[in-house]
């Protein structure tokens, strides 16, 4: 029992990369029982890193594939596909990132598995959504960046478009899979049924980047242009001190009259472009230029004690490396050192989330390539001689 809200929930997670194992690993962490199933090779994140000590077991899979089982069938051989299906069969959730094409010429899709599992709830986690021309496209993050308008944000910002630094739309979709996932399951509570799920890339970003940026543009006809200005503006970013780089967000009067204040320039509480939030918005260029101007004159240490006395919201700058020792996140234990049966000790994160009423107690360690093989195929009801033929034959494997 694992003691998560989602305790007893069986998921077949048939996905790879991140848009899908993001998915579910978030139900894996809140005690979701995740069988991975991979075909021979494996999921490919396995080896898109360095710096490995096993090379299929990258640093990056380890993050995203903890909590689950690892189970290897080539579901292009009848067995494997037999395998497939039975485990879906005693499954709640299955969750894939195929095309959908590929889905339904192998019978996975939601029509064809709901006869034998009524109560399945299918995440089907897709690039496009099927109703449009775009569908059955590939794509991966940087596709959906440029397509959703993502990367636009950059060059109305900076004169250039730009990735995120991260595959934040697979990181976002996942998380809406995750969701709809738990919505599904709670309606399946009350009807008894379950459903199909599609998730699209493309229009939970172009939903995200919209929302935030649709502006005067929400109006018909437009009341003017698209954009947030303070968020497109090119100081929208930490910005210099004497010797490092700070953050600060001054949004309402008080805040920012606060602020100015703190800077040595009280008259710019009665300056006209900075009256109230509106103007300050409308003048986003020239409150930014402010700021900049100010923040250069003194260290971060010596602002930061500054704002902290005013109540303005403001913080210092991490690199990726300087949260390994930041004090907040060490104080509340996200991070935390497990030891891995194959790849010695390593580094993990805590799930962000907490629940009141009981989290999962124990986690468990990112699988090696089929390791639960064996294992899952007897729970299913798999003879030995059953499991050794499917092994001699390709249909399934486990580790060497």
């Amino acid at each position: 029992m694992s003691g998560g809200p989602l305790e007893g929930v069986r998921v077949v997670d048939l996905t790879t990369v991140v848009v899908g194992p993001i998915c579910t690993r978030t139900l894996a962490d809140q005690g979701a029982e995740v069988v991975k199933v991979e075909a021979p090779g494996g999921d490919i994140l396995r080896y898109l890193a360095a710096g490995c000590r096993t090379p299929s077991m990258s640093g990056k899979f380890l993050n995203f594939n903890r909590n689950k089982r690892s189970v290897v069938l080539d579901i292009k051989r009848p067995e494997g596909l037999a395998a497939l299906r039975r485990l879906i069969a005693a499954a709640d959730v299955f969750v894939s990132n195929v095309r959908p094409a590929a889905l339904k010429r192998a019978g996975l899709d939601h029509a064809s598995l709901a006869p034998e599992n009524p109560r399945l709830i299918h995440c089907g986690i897709v690039a496009f959504g099927t109703d449009g021309r775009y569908a059955n496209r590939p794509a991966y993050d940087p596709v959906i960046q440029s397509l959703s308008g993502v990367a636009g944000t950059f060059h109305r910002a900076i004169g250039e478009p730009r990735f995120v630094p991260m595959v934040m739309t697979d990181h976002i979709t996942g998380l809406v899979a995750a969701q709809a996932i738990g919505f599904a399951l709670y309606r399946r509570e009350k009807t008894g049924l379950g459903e199909a799920i599609e998730v699209p890339m493309f229009e939970t970003m172009a939903s995200f980047v919209a929302s935030e940026h649709l502006g005067a543009a929400t109006f018909d006809p437009p009341e003017g242009p698209t954009g947030d200005g303070r968020l497109l503006s090119p100081d929208y970013r930490p910005l210099p001190t004497k010797d490092g780089y700070i953050t600060v967000r001054p949004n309402n009067d008080r805040q920012a009259f606060a602020f100015f204040d703190a800077i040595g320039r009280p008259e710019l509480k009665q300056d006209p472009r900075f009256a109230s939030p509106i103007l300050r918005t409308e003048n986003a260029a020239d409150y930014f230029r402010v700021q900049v101007e100010a923040l250069a004159q003194r260290t971060t240490a010596e602002w930061l004690e500054i704002f902290a006395a005013a109540d303005v919201p403001a913080a210092g700058y991490n690199t990726i490396d300087d949260l390994l020792d930041d004090p907040h996140l060490n104080d509340v234990g996200f991070w935390s050192i497990e030891e891995h049966p194959t790849e010695g000790r390593i580094r993990r994160t805590r799930t962000p989330v907490t629940f009141g009423g009981g989290m999962r107690r124990e986690g468990r360690p990112a699988p090696r390539l089929g390791q639960h093989t064996r294992e899952v195929l007897a729970e299913l009801g798999y003879a030995e001689a059953e499991i050794a033929r499917m092994l001699e034959s390709g249909a399934a494997q486990e580790p060497t």
